[in-house]
């Protein structure tokens, strides 16, 4: 339910106040939404060391995608919500969400020697740099 507030005639905004809450849109619940990725990347002569915080996500909901220097985080969360009364259903919520992170390194990455842990809520990625870099440097004439 909305919340229901009298108004203050000796309130300097009491007008502002009423106004601002003619205008907002009714809301029975703040809504449920996928967390978002934050991310923090750090980076040594040989590898990549990517944390990333996705609270609330089971590992097996998390996909990560490598693609040369492309990096791509998705995570799903999931949840069920039940109130009982006696037996029979008072209420029940279902939320499904659904997040995704996309960044680019700066060198390409061996993908056969990546490796990820997820624990407490945090993604740590280690990500090895390819040894050989395709990279071609042109004179310009």
């Amino acid at each position: 339910m909305n919340e229901l507030r009298a108004l203050d005639p000796l309130s300097i905004s009491s007008f502002e106040d009423a106004f601002r809450g003619f205008l907002r849109p009714w809301q029975v619940e703040s809504p449920v939404t996928a967390p978002s990725i934050r991310v923090d990347v750090s980076e040594t002569d040989n590898n990549y060391v990517i944390k990333a915080e996705i609270p609330g996500v089971r590992k097996e909901d998390i996909d990560i995608q490598i693609d040369n220097n492309l990096v791509t985080l998705r995570a799903e969360s999931k949840t069920e919500k039940e109130e009982r009364a006696e037996g029979r259903f008072i209420r029940r919520e279902r939320h499904q969400g659904y997040t995704a992170r996309t960044f680019s390194l700066s060198a390409s990455i061996d993908e056969a020697k990546a490796s990820a842990k997820y624990e407490n809520g945090i993604l740590e990625l280690t990500l090895p740099k390819r040894v050989g870099s395709s990279a071609k440097r042109l004179a310009v004439r």
